[in-house]
């Protein structure tokens, strides 16, 4: 029996890239995102490999020191929502959450959700924050500047921290909240929890100055 010969019309699925632009949820396009602040370009990944159709990689970003700063930006919101121990491992649950989130925001914006959330992980964090420095007895707090990867992660946690609190207990779904918190924060308005921790962090730093 001979080999049959690979047709070569077909190309191999694994080095061509997409047959169609990849969209998230099937909807949302990635063309035209674009990062006002050049610091935290680097860390908020939406392009190439990181334009991805479902934010569920089931890459092994939390393996390697820094390797998180290469998982898909919409990726780093559902892993942050699948927090307080009966949510640990639910991701399709936090996948479903983000899509609902995600049309609740074109819904109130008429804008794409992807730019609305960008917008928010840019503003959400702090740029300056206090430390402990001494030791012995004699412990004071110093201002330090934040790097822009802490930015960006703080961002995501406090957007869903945010969430979560207001969700709880309440007739207001998670979806529902993650939305009004992300469309508050992309604002800068103080409704959101995230901005309301934000400012409070760099009112501390700068008295601490």
């Amino acid at each position: 029996r001979t080999a049959k010969a690979a047709c070569p019309s077909v190309r191999d699925p694994m080095t061509s890239s997409y047959a169609q632009e990849p969209k998230l949820f099937g909807k949302w396009s990635y063309d035209g995102i674009t990062i006002a602040d050049i610091s935290v370009q680097d860390y908020i990944q939406f392009k190439g490999k990181c334009a991805v159709w479902l934010p569920h990689t089931a890459g092994r970003y939390a393996a390697k020191r820094f390797r998180k700063a290469q998982c898909p930006i919409v990726e780093r919101l559902v892993n942050s929502l699948m927090m307080h121990g009966r949510n640990s491992g639910k991701k399709l649950m936090a996948v479903r959450i983000v899509k609902h989130a995600f049309d609740l925001i074109h819904i109130m914006t008429k804008k794409n959700p992807i730019q609305v959330y960008v917008d928010a992980v840019m503003k959400a964090g702090p740029r300056e924050d206090s430390t402990r420095i001494g030791s012995a007895g004699v412990a004071r707090r110093q201002a330090v500047d934040v790097s822009p990867l802490r930015r960006v992660n703080v961002a995501i946690h406090m957007m869903t921290t945010g969430a979560r609190l207001a969700s709880f207990r309440s007739l207001k779904t998670i979806a529902e909240c993650l939305a009004d918190e992300i469309v508050y924060a992309s604002e800068d308005k103080q409704n959101s929890y995230a901005i309301k921790k934000k400012d409070e962090t760099e009112r501390v730093a700068k008295a601490n100055r």
